[in-house]
């Protein structure tokens, strides 16, 4: 008879939560298994690992994956297929926010191939799922035999009238003037991601120490779990360099390197280094003989020279492979309207990279919809990014946007979406694509600033202009060198990337990976104010080119004017089985959209439609004033009177006595049905008859 699995638990306080982890009964045949439990919310998390590595893969084969189950609210997902098939944006985000923190902490040369699943198997609409998610599955590693060099702990913090909240409800964070979540371990932060409404420097700092000392105690925690329930880890062959290869290398290779990698142009530079790779292949692995190494330690061993001359360059001489200095920003080139029949367009180049970002303006028909665990909604702004493979000159896969592209996106839609005016002011949906053309760092980054030049470009009204820039750094025991608008090249062989987003006053977005630790909040402190010189520097450049929203929009975007009227009334707009409103758009040719507040956006790119559907639309929502005169439609005669209809579903009765100053015999002898007569309100009694009177309209 099989013994019941034996469950092993331990506790943590974060914020106002208490988090529960648990072990030992669900999949036990995985190397790890995690269930978190707060509140009501439970995210499973389990790690599997190969005992061996593929000799043919030449970078570490990590697989992070999160799924929302619908289930967990207790909902289902609508159309035909009620299952979980391809990840949502938003679960593709959270994966990217998993992997990220998790990646750097494997040892140097572990190939293994590993999987990090994790799914939300009950949420209670509270509690921030994607910094519980990371925790839980840095809990699965931790306690697995897989080598995770040290624990990962993450939270999320909002800023809500003046005060910082770790791991806020839902609630809060509505309220919140910051959106970040950041991950990292015990002594050093690895990830941050967010957006704020123009925070300063120092609030966002203030906010990341706050999140750092909360991530302690969760890293602090799952050590002590670790000790208790923890399998002992298997490393396995790990695949280093040898200290003797890569002396031979840099006997070899230095010299050239220190040539080939500060080439000022990135084509002539990465000819110059593919030509020392193939006299490198060449000498070491000669053909018809034996290699002392593989191709695989070969290549690490020119990289990792690569990276020690480089870095020593900048180090020792502050000199960058384009030969700048550590602050200067690349040349910037502005193209603006080059798009005639799109609504707003910009070409935007920062030395070798290049976006050109076009904006659509629409109704609420062309919102981007979506399904979650909060349920069904519609954004009124989005950006989507596309990175073919000419924008760096390679041939490769066309189809479906990847992890990477719905990122940079995410990113770049967040650090505009705070430039924008609120729906009343400017009631269009807002779609900005932004297409990279060229790629040499930062494209994310130049997406914001081509963004935002091409919403101006289409007359959105943005008061606040912002612009991005990516952020490098080299770091060597306690002598480090932080870059301004990085290259590809250093982003690649560096040891940070620090994209931040905004104006002269405050930061709309930012994003941050680490690849080591010990990037104290000092070296923090000083990314972020010389990324704000260099934002400001392109910031200006833009506004030289577009000083402000275009006052006219494009004769091909849509015209759209609101009204609002009384939610009361939205019935008589929508008519019964949605008639009436079917019957105003074939009439007119507009779309028409109403909101729960009684809100109606009429969009039509012709003028005249627009005017008629208005036309109707006060008519159905009009109520009758006493003292106005209207001119309407005679419904019925009665003996004693006439039935007029002055608006739409609204009659009054014109009684005998008040239709003539003669004296009328018999109604039918001076009016008719179908009659249009003109009558004056002089009464509306407590249950909404109107009294009417044609008498009180004539001379």
């Amino acid at each position: 008879m099989s013994q019941p699995p034996k469950k092993r638990q331990t506790s943590i306080v974060v914020g106002d939560a208490k988090i529960t982890l648990e072990t030992g009964e669900m999949a036990r045949q995985a190397n790890g298994a995690v269930v978190l439990h707060v509140g009501e919310t439970t995210i499973f998390a389990a790690v599997s690992s190969k005992d061996t590595s593929n000799d043919q893969i030449d970078f570490f084969p990590l697989k992070v994956d999160y799924q929302e189950k619908f289930s967990s609210a207790g909902k289902t997902l609508g159309g035909f297929i009620k299952r979980e098939g391809r990840p949502s944006e938003r679960e593709t985000l959270a994966s990217r926010l998993i992997d990220r923190p998790i990646r750097p902490m494997f040892p140097e040369g572990y190939y293994n191939e590993v999987q990090v699943l994790t799914y939300v198997f009950s949420y209670d609409a509270e509690h921030p799922l994607e910094p519980l998610a990371i925790c839980a599955a840095s809990a699965a590693l931790v306690i697995s035999d897989i080598p995770l060099v040290k624990p990962i702990g993450a939270v999320s913090v909002a800023y809500v009238d003046g005060k910082f909240i770790i791991n806020p409800s839902r609630e809060k964070q509505k309220l919140s003037q910051l959106e970040l979540v950041l991950a990292g371990t015990d002594e050093a932060i690895l990830m941050i991601e967010g957006n704020c409404k123009f925070l300063t420097e120092e609030q966002v700092l203030e906010a990341i120490k706050l999140g750092h000392e909360a991530i302690k105690t969760i890293c602090r925690a799952l050590s002590a779990w670790q000790q208790e329930v923890g399998k002992e880890k298997e490393l396995g062959v790990l695949r280093v360099v040898p200290a003797e290869l890569k002396k031979a290398m840099a006997e070899k290779t230095e010299a050239r390197l220190r040539e080939a990698l500060f080439i000022q142009h990135k084509k002539g530079r990465e000819q110059a280094l593919a030509e020392i790779k193939k006299e490198v292949m060449a000498t070491f692995c000669p053909e018809g003989k034996e290699p002392l190494y593989s191709p695989f330690l070969i290549k690490n061993a020119l990289e990792a020279v690569s990276s020690e001359v480089m870095r020593g360059e900048i180090l020792d001489k502050k000199r960058r492979p384009d030969l700048r200095d550590l602050k200067t920003i690349r040349p910037i080139t502005i193209s603006q309207h080059l798009l005639p029949r799109a609504h707003g367009s910009s070409l935007f180049t920062r030395g070798e990279t290049q976006a050109l970002a076009v904006a659509t303006l629409g109704g609420e028909t062309m919102g981007q919809r979506y399904e979650d665990l909060h349920g069904e909604g519609t954004h009124r702004f989005y950006l989507q990014y596309a990175f073919p493979p000419f924008s760096v000159g390679e041939v490769g896969r066309i189809g479906a946007p990847g992890r990477r592209e719905v990122g940079h996106g995410k990113l770049a839609e967040r650090s505009l979406m705070h430039t924008l005016p609120p729906k009343e002011k400017f009631p269009y949906t807002i779609r900005v694509e932004s297409n990279i053309m060229e790629s040499n760092g930062s494209s994310s980054m130049a997406s914001v600033c081509g963004g935002c030049l091409a919403l101006m470009d289409a007359g959105v009204p943005i008061e606040r202009p912002v612009a991005g820039i990516a952020m490098g750094l080299i770091l060597a025991g306690d002598r480090y060198a932080i870059l301004s608008d990085i290259l590809g090249l250093e982003d690649a062989l560096g040891d940070m990337d620090f994209k931040v987003a905004g104006d002269e006053r405050g930061i709309t977005a930012f994003q941050m990976d680490i690849k080591i630790e010990g990037i104290t909040l000092e070296i923090m402190e000083a990314a972020l104010h010389q990324a704000k010189e260099g934002r400001i520097h392109i910031l200006h450049e833009m506004l030289k080119a577009c000083p402000a929203s275009k006052v006219e929009m494009s004769m091909y975007a849509p015209r759209i004017h609101t009204i609002q009227i009384k939610p009361s009334k939205i019935g008589a707009v929508i008519g019964p089985k949605g008639k009436q409103i079917q019957a105003i758009v074939e009439e007119t040719g507009v779309e028409i959209d109403i909101d729960d507040s009684g809100l109606i956006s009429i969009a039509s790119t012709n003028k005249a439609g627009i005017e008629r559907a208005i036309e109707i639309i006060k008519g159905i929502t009009a109520e009758a004033e006493v003292g106005q005169v209207y001119e309407g439609k005679v419904t019925s005669v009665v003996a004693f009177g006439a039935f007029v209809e002055i608006l739409p579903g609204k009659e009054g009765l014109c009684h005998i006595s008040e239709f003539s100053k003669e004296r009328i015999e018999k109604m039918e002898d001076v009016v008719k049905q179908g009659d249009i007569v003109k009558v004056k309100v002089i009464d509306i009694n407590d249950r909404g008859q109107l009294k009417l009177s044609r008498k009180a309209t004539l001379v």
